[in-house]
């Protein structure tokens, strides 16, 4: 409310960076921007869905009542150079363990889903946004869908064949699955990402492991060509 105060004191542009938390977990598959998704709004990720939620109300009210221009973008996971380490986010925890030689850590199964985009997509997807004379909502994601034990796997592929995997008890209310319909997007944007996972990660990877080990093998020329 603040920053959207501000927006409508200076006459800015304003862009919300929402979540695909607000489709909680989809009975719709993939998720379209016109889904209004499954949140339990009293569950222990309700304050971060319905906060994000929330936002976009507020977001749009303000378009709607006091002639704001706003943009609206629903992020899906993105990964890339520069993460923290230990935010918690299933790329970075994956791998960080596997370079320190720690078990990946799965939660329930590992049947549930992800799309994960390059940070680099996600950018160029918010810069067309930010550009265009769309409000959006728009998925900015990449439509790529992987398991927890795909994604597993890729970690293993790039890092160390032999990492192993550490199953524990599933988080309450996890999404059982997570994909954009980027469809929007392509149509009004003209954006899709360019990145794939096995792209990208190797990049990731190798910024992560100077940053853990100060390893100076690491080519800085691929973070500056992005």
């Amino acid at each position: 409310m603040n920053m959207l105060g501000l927006a409508k004191r200076v006459g800015a542009r304003f862009l919300i960076t929402s979540t695909s938390e607000v489709y909680g977990d989809p009975l719709q598959h993939p998720q379209a921007e016109t889904y209004w998704g499954n949140v339990n709004p009293i569950g222990v990720r309700s304050c971060y869905d319905e906060g994000k939620r929330t936002a976009e109300t507020l977001t749009m009210d303000y378009h709607r009542g006091l002639n704001i221009e706003v943009r609206i973008a629903r992020i899906f996971n993105t990964y890339g150079p520069r993460m923290c380490i230990d935010d918690g986010r299933v790329v970075s925890n994956f791998v960080a363990q596997a370079l320190r030689k720690e078990p990946m850590t799965v939660y329930g199964d590992g049947k549930q889903t992800r799309s994960f985009q390059f940070v680099s997509d996600l950018v160029e997807g918010l810069m067309r946004l930010m550009e265009g004379n769309h409000v959006g909502p728009f998925n900015l994601g990449n439509p790529g869908e992987f398991t927890m034990l795909e994604l597993a796997k890729v970690v293993q592929e790039t890092i160390d064949p032999n990492a192993k995997i550490e199953f524990r008890p599933n988080t309450e209310d996890d999404p059982h699955k997570r994909k954009p319909d980027i469809t929007k997007a392509k149509q009004l944007l003209g954006w899709e990402p360019a990145v794939s996972l096995r792209q990208g990660l190797p990049m990731m990877v190798d910024d992560f492991r100077q940053r853990i080990f100060g390893d100076d093998k690491q080519d800085s020329a691929n973070l500056l060509t992005i």
